[in-house]
């Protein structure tokens, strides 16, 4: 793997994260970056823990489930050992609708559990409701100048 490459992973119902990791992955070619978008149902638990940069951009469905697309991977991840994303520099957008009492709760379980198997946090996680255009895409901007610099 080249030292620039980053991991854009999605975890949609409706196919707004799909779209924001698309839009982030045309713009990591500006900050010399490398990119990958990956569907959360596409891709290994082994690709996943040993991505230098990953950005996880997540959904909420329903009363605070990960999307169907993304249950899986979250579960593997959550029953993998201890320390199996020491290496990993990542950062969360979460996406969900304040009008639910559990709102952003998938990209609130992605942050946590990345940070508790060792990945380290480049970035503050995003919580964005329905009118999220401007500062998610602020926020991908910010974060792909911090993953540039990331060694």
């Amino acid at each position: 793997m080249s030292d620039r490459n980053l991991l854009l992973i999605f975890g949609t119902e409706t196919g707004n994260a799909e779209e924001l990791a698309e839009d982030a992955g045309h713009l990591a070619g500006s900050y010399e970056l490398i990119p990958t978008v990956m569907d959360m149902e596409d891709i290994s638990l082994a690709t996943l823990s040993t991505a230098s940069r990953l950005i996880v951009i997540c959904s909420t469905w329903g009363e605070g489930e990960q999307p169907v697309n993304a249950q899986d991977l979250y579960d593997s991840v959550q029953e993998s050992d201890e320390g199996l994303m020491d290496g990993v520099n990542y950062a969360v957008l979460a996406l969900g609708d304040t009008a639910f009492e559990f709102f952003c709760e998938s990209g609130k379980e992605w942050d946590g559990i990345l940070e508790e198997k060792g990945g380290t946090r480049v970035n503050d996680r995003i919580d964005c409701d329905l009118d999220y255009d401007d500062y998610a895409e602020e926020w991908i901007r910010t974060t792909l100048e911090i993953m540039k610099r990331v060694v």
